[in-house]
């Protein structure tokens, strides 16, 4: 059943990936409660809905806001609604730590300090550069006019308010490679293409095979919407669990927020080192990229742990090099499963893509995976390495990810734990994703080879840790009716 989504009242984010270049997240503190949400009642004329912008017009620049929990309770939301949130909301994203694999050099204490003690509320700007961005070689301050502007105007908000202050803020953008903007990511992968799609939504992307969810006959069709937005059957045809009073909870959901730090140096080392050995394990000749351009060892492991090639291509599809007119057909690229490749000869059963989101691969014609599907958000930040260059660890680079779901437990932190950092569903043991996973410089993988059958497969041994957490935590994003409810300080559950 087809439930229509209150768009109006529901922050664009939870809807719309704005797919705007530039963002910037401030991390706020509630200092007194009434100053709080007197801070609320000024910016809430400026928080951006889910409405659709008409013409496809985007405005300049969005706002969006949400809360830990204790920025709930800072600004006086009642203990009575307060204990019927999620546990896993309630502790916070630090308190979890051992089930998200937050240990060692991603342990909380080595976060950074706008992150070590209470983070209350996120305010997310996004923005358009100045100039179209295909015609830049690279963003420039001048570039960030509307981030800037858009800025200024709410952090006068938030000091005129006397009740907020300001703990930190972190940039994101889109990565320049060769001049050129792109979606890649740090480590060279485009990203982003595999974004869930659900109901209650007119928008074209919905109609696209592999957003979804796939039936028995192959047709994809949107996910339930509460799999995603509070007060909506999700595909139990259940309403998801959420808190009271019902008005607080309907049209939100749940973020959980994280900056990951790239170590791009050892990424880019280990994936030579071991494309070598990988190479010699290989019939390289029949390897080779749509455009003919030759294939070279490193290239191939880099799309074995991912699930895709660098520039987006899946490997299901294409398994011997890249291919345009694949990538670039959005009917094309994200339209496959893993019935026909059960022992992952051409994606890796343990593979990134098949890991985060195992489709048809774990059996019940994918019924399980779909309970597991997250919303991504979010934008690298820092400065990309040319792909010529080793670069550093020590950098300022890496990627903001936001994960959305109507569950932080059964979803996001579900397939962190499970999926990410342990093998058994993929019936690969202890091993750990290799781009992601908490891997420790002690840990292994393996590369099932070849699609042809007739390879052993390759073992990656002693993976380091790729990503490390530099700062997060879980947050509440309220539709626009709840907001004024805190604003006003007119919540109660009796």
């Amino acid at each position: 059943m087809s439930h229509i989504l209150e768009l109006t009242d529901i922050q664009g984010n939870v809807v719309l990936a704005y797919k705007f270049p530039l963002s910037r997240y401030i991390l706020l503190r509630v200092t007194d409660a009434a100053g709080g949400r007197d801070f609320l009642q000024r910016v809430l004329p400026h928080i951006t809905s889910g409405e659709l912008w008409e013409d496809g017009e985007k405005p300049e620049a969005t706002t969006n806001i949400s809360f830990t929990c204790k920025g709930l309770e800072a600004l006086g939301v009642p203990q009575s609604s307060i204990r019927t949130f999620p546990v896993a909301y309630q502790e916070g994203m630090k308190a979890r730590a051992d089930i998200l694999g937050d240990t060692g050099s991603s342990a909380p204490d080595k976060w950074d300090d706008c992150w070590k003690g209470d983070v209350h509320i996120l305010l997310s700007i996004n923005a358009r550069t100045v100039t179209p961005l295909k015609e830049l070689s690279e963003i420039t301050e001048a570039e960030k006019k509307y981030l800037h502007d858009h800025y200024e105007a709410l952090k006068h908000l938030w000091e005129a308010s006397g009740g907020v202050e300001w703990l930190g803020e972190q940039d994101g953008n889109v990565l320049f490679y060769d001049g050129h903007p792109c979606a890649k990511e740090h480590f060279g992968f485009t990203d982003g293409i595999g974004n869930p799609a659900f109901s209650g939504m007119d928008l074209k992307p919905m109609q696209i095979p592999g957003r979804g969810k796939q039936l028995p006959d192959g047709r994809w069709v949107p996910l339930a919407a509460g799999e995603f937005v509070l007060g909506y059957p999700d595909e139990a045809q259940e309403l998801p669990l959420a808190p009271v009073p019902h008005l607080l909870s309907r049209n939100g959901t749940f973020m959980a927020y994280r900056k990951l730090h790239q170590n791009v140096a050892t990424f880019r080392k280990y994936l030579v080192d071991q494309g070598k050995k990988y190479e010699k394990t290989l019939d390289m000749s029949k390897y080779r990229h749509a455009d003919g351009r030759e294939v070279k060892g490193w290239e191939v492991l880099a799309a074995k742990m991912a699930g895709r090639w660098l520039d987006g291509t899946p490997i299901e599809l294409s398994p011997f090099g890249e291919n345009p007119e694949i990538l670039n057909d959005p009917m094309k690229n994200n339209d496959f499963d893993y019935k026909n490749d059960t022992e992952g000869a051409r994606c890796p059963v343990g593979g990134h893509v098949r890991r985060a989101n195992p489709r048809d691969a774990l059996g019940f014609q994918g019924q399980l995976t779909n309970r597991r599907r997250i919303l991504r958000r979010g934008l690298p930040y820092g400065k990309s390495t040319p792909f010529d260059k080793l670069g550093n660890d020590d950098g300022e680079h890496g990627i903001i990810f936001m994960s959305l779901n109507a569950s932080i437990e059964r979803q996001f932190e579900f397939v962190q734990q499970q999926w990410m950092n342990y093998g058994n569903d993929f019936i690969q043991g202890n091993d750990k994703d290799i781009l992601v996973g908490d891997n420790d410089g002690t840990t292994q993988a393996v590369i099932q080879n070849d699609p042809d059958g007739d390879r052993p497969p390759f073992i990656c041994a002693d993976i380091p840790r790729f990503v490390e957490v530099r700062g997060g935590d879980y947050f509440f994003i309220p539709s626009l009716t709840a907001l004024r409810m805190i604003s006003n300080n007119a919540i109660s559950t009796i």
